[in-house]
């Protein structure tokens, strides 16, 4: 016979139920798990605490399964064709939609992140990502390829990815820069690795075949999620929904709360009114017309000159591992002081390397000529890489990071849409792989030279207007000393003769 219970497994009456045993008990497990679900919201980690570096590990694996993706796309290229009998054209709709839900989806993966956490949002990103490629493998046509392998790949993708960077910030305050280096290995570790297991699957399996292996692959982002526990902070992050529309106007009311959300997540206002974060956007997105191009054609480009399979999906790896040392490195040089003032610049000579770069590739198609290619790209990527975040950082104050970084990504997903396609309608009319990576040369070489040269401009304009509001401190000064340190100098009067 079960006693009254006090506390928090009583009853209002002051005690349990007392229908049956089955009863009984199930009424005890559930106020247990009732108690449990209270408490658990203060069993949270602490900043720069041991849980950080496992946290700052499973980012890693999540980096490079979601970031280093894209750049296997190629290596399906050639089958994708012949099994749908497409052009280069409509075979490259699938990574231009997966790269583009990739950025697009930032601001919706904040409002997930606000609301839901960055560990729920991180393994809905990895079953999202698993379904879109499970169901891939089952496709019929490209349109169902558009919407399953790009766009709710992509999808899961995103929410995976820029959740496990949203929460490092969190898990890392005092050494967050070393952490942001260390986690941008898992991208070259992706780059690196994803291409071999694409190679080696598609021999055995075939393309469907592989993937449904991937699809059990992105299952791991789930696993990655879960070890992400919630973080004390000092600032607990903002969940509240925006009030109720009222009753009288509800489509206005609908429309106004539409607006605010925009307005919170996309920095509209800062591109209307911050020349140099125009010019980095405008920049950024014109570069983004060719900067994917070699991830996508490097791979059909080797085998179009006769170069081996194998040593063809090589290729992609050796950017991968070149990047594994490259970009830490370039990321710890970004963040010293000396290069404070010079940041712009050099994240516009980056851009200009990597299109006289792919001058080099469009030449000749040999394999060491695209090994060293390769390895001279790495140095190029691993820099824009680097500096993409830390030059957006130094352009608008940090209270506006967010908004801005989420307008930015947004229209870099549009970029990123519309760049493979047409550099397959160019490839359809010329039948010649060198033009594209002729066209993605003029776009980062162009848009380089307009980064530097406008960077160059807004600078000399700062200073003239500091130089002159300096002349004029060190004119009243002057004044100052002239008159005396005890004698106050009189205000001077403005009469206005005529309107």
């Amino acid at each position: 016979m079960l006693r009254p219970m006090r506390g928090p497994l009583a009853t209002s009456q002051g005690r349990c139920p007392s229908v049956t045993p089955g009863t009984a008990a199930a009424t005890v497990a559930v106020r247990l798990w009732q108690c449990q679900q209270q408490r658990m919201p203060q069993a949270l980690e602490r900043a720069d605490g041991s849980w950080a570096w496992v946290v700052l590990l499973a980012t890693m694996v999540t980096q490079g399964l979601t970031l280093g993706f894209p750049t296997c796309i190629g290596i399906f290229f050639t089958d994708l064709q012949w099994e749908f009998q497409a052009s280069n054209s409509q075979t490259s709709w699938i990574p231009s939609i997966l790269m583009a839900v990739l950025h697009m989806a930032g601001p919706l993966c904040s409002i997930l992140v606000g609301r839901f956490g960055c560990r729920v949002t991180t393994m809905l990103g990895g079953v999202l990502a698993s379904l879109g490629m499970v169901a891939s493998s089952f496709s019929r046509n490209l349109s169902q390829l558009y919407f399953t392998a790009g766009f709710i790949t992509g999808l899961g993708m995103c929410f995976s990815f820029q959740s496990s960077v949203t929460v490092l910030g969190f898990y890392f305050v005092r050494r967050r820069v070393l952490a942001n280096a260390l986690a941008s290995m898992g991208v070259s570790l992706g780059i690196t690795l994803w291409p071999l297991l694409s190679r080696y699957l598609l021999e055995d399996l075939g393309w469907r075949g592989t993937f449904l292996v991937f699809g059990g692959v992105f299952l791991h982002c789930c696993i990655c999620g879960a070890i992400m526990r919630p973080v004390a902070t000092s600032v607990a992050p903002e969940t509240k929904e925006c009030p109720p529309p009222p009753p009288e106007t509800p489509a206005l009311g609908c429309v106004a709360a539409c607006g605010r959300t925009i307005q919170r997540h996309l920095a509209f206002d800062i591109l209307r009114h911050n020349t140099g974060y125009c010019v980095y956007v405008l920049g950024v997105m014109w570069s983004i017309l060719g900067f994917p191009l070699p991830q996508v054609f490097l791979v059909p480009y080797a085998m179009w000159h006769g170069v081996d399979e194998q040593q063809a999906a090589l290729l992609i790896s050796i950017i991968g591992f070149s990047n594994i040392f490259l970009r830490p490195l370039a990321g710890l040089m970004a963040g010293r002081p000396a290069f404070a003032s010079h940041r712009k610049y050099l994240f516009s000579l980056a851009f200009l390397l990597n299109g006289l770069t792919n001058l080099v590739c469009a030449a000749s198609g040999d394999f060491w000529v695209l090994v060293g290619y390769c390895l001279v790209y790495s140095v190029s990527m691993s820099g824009i890489g680097a500096l993409v975040f830390q030059v957006l950082m130094d352009i608008v104050p940090m209270d506006q990071f967010p908004r801005a970084l989420g307008l930015f990504t947004v229209l870099d997903g549009f970029a990123f849409l519309i760049s493979p396609p047409l550099a397959g309608l160019l490839l359809d009319a010329t039948n010649n792989f060198s033009y594209v990576f002729f066209m993605s040369s003029f776009f980062l070489i162009s848009a380089a030279l307009f980064m530097g040269g406008s960077f160059y401009a807004l600078q000399k304009k700062e200073q003239g207007k500091r130089a002159v509001v300096a002349d004029a401190l060190e004119q009243d000064i002057f004044l100052e000393a002239k008159d005396g340190p005890g004698k106050q100098r009189s205000p001077v009067i403005m009469y206005v003769t005529s309107v």
